[in-house]
């Protein structure tokens, strides 16, 4: 999952997406609750200025099955291209993270792709006017599929993707 990525072939290929990069570093390894990353995505022309900062916390299951819990970071902004700052991600605590109660992804491995995604109307969100959020998500090692979409009380989307997810090639490895 650690590495460099963009959606640039996607975006150049269809305008329905913007071009964004994804950034994802290892945290915290030697804790043992499962292994953490400090995500960061940004529009590709505002890259000092991500959108999302997130921390993901992955636990295994079983030989199969994976569970990802997202994380807010209170005050994130003071974290701001960490991802290339091992300063900055030293002064990340995890009394400064807030559990997305619903919004964990599970992740089922199918060949040498794991598929999964958030559960029903389990997942929250108040952006526009939005109740509840899915998210689907495909992970091989050089590619991510990401699938992010927002609904109302009524089951309308209201935000994301329209046609299908974020197309993520890993373009680095940290």
């Amino acid at each position: 999952m650690e590495g460099s990525y963009t959606n640039a072939e996607q975006a150049k290929a269809d305008t329905n997406y913007m071009e964004i990069e994804l950034e994802m570093v290892r945290i915290w390894g030697k804790r043992k609750d499962g292994a953490w990353f400090y995500v960061e995505q940004a529009a590709a022309d505002t890259k000092d200025r991500p959108y999302r900062q997130r921390v993901y916390r992955v636990q295994e299951v079983n030989d199969s099955t994976f569970t990802s819990d997202i994380l807010t970071i209170k005050s994130g902004e003071a974290l701001q291209g960490a991802y290339k700052d091992p300063l900055k991600l030293d002064a990340l605590r995890a009394d400064s993270l807030g559990l997305l109660e619903g919004c964990t992804i599970r992740l089922q491995r199918r060949g040498n792709v794991y598929v999964g995604g958030t559960h029903g109307r389990d997942c929250p969100n108040q952006r526009g006017k939005a109740a509840y959020a899915t998210s689907e998500v495909s992970l091989s090692s050089n590619r991510m599929v990401s699938w992010d979409r927002g609904y109302n009380d009524a089951g309308e989307q209201v935000w994301g993707a329209e046609k299908g997810g974020y197309i993520f090639l890993k373009r680095k490895r940290y």
